[in-house]
């Protein structure tokens, strides 16, 4: 969101090292991976295999994956990271991933399906249930909310095998108002709330999502509140008065009040 950038680009040989690292120190044992951006396919498949190593030192470990590869504007999709990231993300990321959460443009591309209704949402998530993760979050569309236009609608579906081999599906539709202006890191911040939410409440997809969404809700709706104070009277923030208000959301993160409802579908 900033016109200037600087610093460096992990790139996979530098990854690799670092694990290395965390391996002959005897600390490679996690509970959780959670990967976002990425532009390039030889760290992105490097991922995938430490992933891999790291299932075999813990089988409990839970992969989240934010498959970040593009948006859509005005209706139009367009990717912002090398086309190549695709099939990587598509053969390899997804079938490691025990949870997802591609925005519709992102599960549309990894699927090479089009979403055009809430039916083709749940054939979309089956799909991707097909290629691995439990759990599938699509956590933004451009489909029409029940509630109204100022509304954005996020869909989650979570499969889980019984014991006795039977699988049970639960999806959910969730309905958040919109906020009127752009930010930059809700991805990162959905995807961590998530990964915390389901951490908490492992077999309630419901509860998660409804616990995720409302705590954005609180930090967005305190972000504008700020920015449109800081910027003045009739002024448009701008990206700096922008940046999400995290340290002074935590209580709001530590313990969201529900203020957006799940559907179950």
């Amino acid at each position: 969101g900033y016109a200037h950038w600087k610093g460096q680009v992990l790139n996979s040989d530098e990854l690799h090292e670092l694990y290395e690292g965390l391996k002959l120190n005897k600390v490679n044992r996690y509970d959780y991976v959670l990967t976002g951006y990425t532009r390039d396919t030889s760290f992105l498949a490097m991922v995938v295999d430490i992933v891999q190593e790291l299932k075999q030192q813990n089988s409990n470990l839970v992969y989240v994956c934010d498959p970040v590869m593009g948006d859509k504007w005005n209706g139009e999709g367009s990717m912002y990271v090398p086309k190549d990231l695709l099939p990587v993300y598509r053969d390899k990321v997804v079938p490691v991933a025990d949870i997802i959460t591609p925005n519709q443009f992102e599960a549309e591309l990894l699927t090479g399906r089009k979403i055009r209704t809430e039916k083709e949402a749940l054939e979309v998530m089956d799909m991707l249930h097909a290629m691995g993760p439990e759990t599938v979050v699509i956590t933004s569309s451009d489909l029409q909310a029940p509630l109204g236009n100022d509304y954005l609608i996020a869909l989650g579906s979570h499969r889980k095998t019984k014991a006795d081999g039977t699988r049970m599906t639960q999806r959910i539709r969730v309905e958040s108002p919109k906020v009127d202006a752009v930010f930059v890191g809700t991805g990162d911040l959905f995807a961590a709330m998530l990964l915390a939410w389901t951490h908490k409440h492992p077999n309630n997809l419901k509860v998660a999502c409804e616990k995720t969404v409302s705590a954005m809700q609180h930090v967005l709706q305190r972000t504008i509140k700020s920015a449109k104070a800081q910027a003045g009277d009739g002024n448009k923030p701008n990206s700096a008065q922008l940046e999400l208000r995290m340290v002074q959301s935590k209580k709001d993160i530590e313990n969201p009040e529900i203020i957006v409802k799940a559907t179950v579908l």
